[in-house]
């Protein structure tokens, strides 16, 4: 119900409650009624005037505020509709800056798949002992080659004594070749790794201390070959890992190592190794040039000392060639004087005749 109808309903009130007066008026008297009657009309005419005011009043009011609401109404219609442009430019962004870092997580989880299979074939390699021997020796094998030129090395070399050694440094005698044997003990070490309790742990240290000193007696019974090889060899462990564990807590493995002459070498130790090596290479290699280097130059002071003997020989040419031109010197001024003096004779000067000299023999000069 709006405000003009609360308004209808007053005067309707209004006008009915004057019917009312006027009814019981009219029975106390005809002539006050009638008096009566013209105060109320005057009244309800009144009442009537406000009640259109109000309702025009009212009317204005209600046009003014629907015009105010349709202003604020397209205000916020065009606020809501800039801030919903701008919330969908950023969703947008938002959405392209997702979906980019969705392709890179989709990339990396595609490398992670990659790397997690490289990993699996990596364990599976590693659990069987044939191929963990395999991935040991491509090991060693990159790491010679890397460091070592291709006459300094052979692979799968077979000894005199009839055993194979997967790497041979060739050396000079001394030292003479040097075997390289790759090992692996990867079983124990991981049983070290993961046992549970200190039990556990001395059984799988007595077995990696056995598969160690084991190896350790094969390569020494086998790569160090009396007059064929030198008198030590190498044990390739290629793990890092490995090697740190037995340098920490088995100091006895490496003691009976030592006293065998066989080496243990990481893959870290055996670079280092083998750029010792291969300066020792190149030392033994400029020896062998010093004696060509040495004729070479026995034969360049040779030439020096001829060369030494020729300059004399041509200085004392120079030395003869100058007296002979002083002598030749000589000669013309001599002539030249003799021929003014014939001048002066032909002229008839006197006692030009006197100023002669006698004749001189052919063949000899005559001094001043």
């Amino acid at each position: 119900m709006n405000d003009l109808s609360v308004l209808l309903l007053i005067a309707a009130a209004a006008l009915a409650s004057g019917v009312v007066l006027a009814l019981l008026w009219r029975g106390r008297g005809s002539d006050r009624g009638a008096e009566t009657m013209a105060q109320l009309a005057q009244q309800q005419a009144e009442l009537m005037g406000r009640l259109a005011a109000m309702a025009e009043a009212q009317a204005q009011t209600r046009s003014e505020l629907t015009t105010t609401l349709n202003e604020r109404l397209d205000q916020v219609s065009q606020r809501m509709g800039q801030s919903l442009e701008a919330t969908a430019q950023k969703t947008a962004e938002t959405l392209g800056t997702l979906t980019t870092r969705l392709s890179v997580i989709d990339e990396a989880q595609k490398n992670i798949t990659e790397l997690s299979s490289q990993v699996v074939g990596l364990q599976d390699i590693l659990a069987n002992r044939q191929a963990r021997g395999a991935f040991g020796e491509v090991q060693l094998n990159d790491i010679v080659s890397n460091a070592l030129p291709p006459s300094a090395y052979s692979f799968q070399t077979t000894l005199g004594n009839g055993t194979r050694a997967d790497c041979l440094i060739i050396l000079p005698n001394p030292p003479g070749p040097i075997a390289i044997d790759a090992k692996f003990p990867l079983d124990a070490y991981h049983m070290l790794r993961n046992a549970k309790d200190e039990p556990e742990r001395a059984i799988a240290a007595r077995q990696f201390r056995g598969d160690l000193n084991k190896h350790v007696t094969a390569i020494a019974e086998k790569y160090i070959v009396p007059g064929e090889t030198a008198e030590s060899a190498l044990m390739f462990l290629p793990s890092e890992a490995v090697y740190a564990e037995l340098h920490a807590n088995f100091p006895d493995v490496l003691t009976k190592s030592y006293q065998a002459r066989v080496w243990i070498v990481s893959p870290t130790t055996l670079m280092a190794t083998l750029n010792t090596v291969r300066a020792v290479l190149k030392d033994v290699e400029m020896r062998k040039q010093a004696g060509t280097i040495q004729k070479y130059v026995g034969l360049l002071m040779q030439d020096v000392t001829l060369l030494g003997k020729r300059v004399e020989k041509l200085d004392t040419h120079f030395r003869q060639a100058e007296g002979d031109i002083n002598d030749i010197k000589t000669s013309t001024e001599r002539i030249s004087k003799r021929s003014e003096r014939i001048q002066e004779v032909e002229m008839g000067e006197d006692g030009a005749a006197e100023a002669l000299p006698t004749a001189t023999p052919p063949g000899k000069l005559v001094s001043g």
